[in-house]
């Protein structure tokens, strides 16, 4: 088997153009889940049992369902219920949603590490509830959780190649494209691969980054 550069070079605007999907696509997928996630762990604890076991069985539900089975619902499911939406957006929303559940998590175990002293605290100012979350407790939470958030963001980053299921051309898609057009699968195949291993590196780095300078 001979490399072909000229594969490469022929590849390189498609690689480009599924860069720029897949970016978007991790993107706005992160945002959600981080702030969907947020929402959950606070719902979670919320004082009425009505409110927390509806919240509890939706993100069970959704943390055991596969992300691919999720993607062919949204997409191929909803629209025979009059819910109709691209490509694109029914993968973020899905990427989003699937990994708020576990960001919930995250978010649910920074809270619980906040001091005991922290809440007396606040009780003893007599801060009404919504100043102690903001001023006190998130503060303190998000600051814990940062490190494992990114986490989830390489996770999401790993698993956008799934949106190629439901016709988004992301990175992989645009090479499964190009290979069926031109009858070449090792040079876009091995391109995206080694495109995955340096985003994800670089992301790696600006992670541990981050981590030290909250540590400070």
């Amino acid at each position: 088997m001979k490399w072909d550069w000229n594969a490469v070079d022929a590849f390189m605007p498609d690689l480009w153009k599924g860069l720029l999907v897949t970016l978007q696509a991790l993107a706005l997928g992160s945002l959600i889940s981080f702030g969907l996630g947020l929402v959950w762990a606070l719902l979670a604890r919320a004082p009425s049992r009505w409110v927390r076991w509806p919240v509890e069985a939706v993100t069970e539900f959704v943390r055991d369902t596969p992300l691919l089975v999720q993607l062919f619902f949204l997409f191929y499911v909803l629209p025979e219920w009059g819910l109709t939406f691209s490509a694109l957006a029914t993968g973020v929303c899905a990427i989003g949603l699937h990994y708020s559940t576990y960001t919930m998590q995250v978010y649910r175990a920074g809270i619980e590490a906040v001091p005991a002293g922290q809440w007396e605290a606040a009780t003893a100012l007599n801060l009404p509830r919504r100043r102690t979350w903001t001023a006190v407790i998130l503060p303190q939470a998000l600051r814990r959780v940062v490190p494992a958030l990114g986490n989830y963001v390489i996770a999401m980053l790993k698993d956008t190649p799934l949106l190629m299921v439901i016709t988004v051309l992301e990175m992989l898609g645009r090479a499964r494209l190009f290979s069926q057009q031109h009858f070449q699968f090792t040079e876009p195949v091995t391109v995206i691969g080694v495109a995955f291993i340096l985003i994800s590196y670089l992301a790696s780095l600006a992670l541990r980054a981050l981590e030290r300078r909250l540590v400070r």
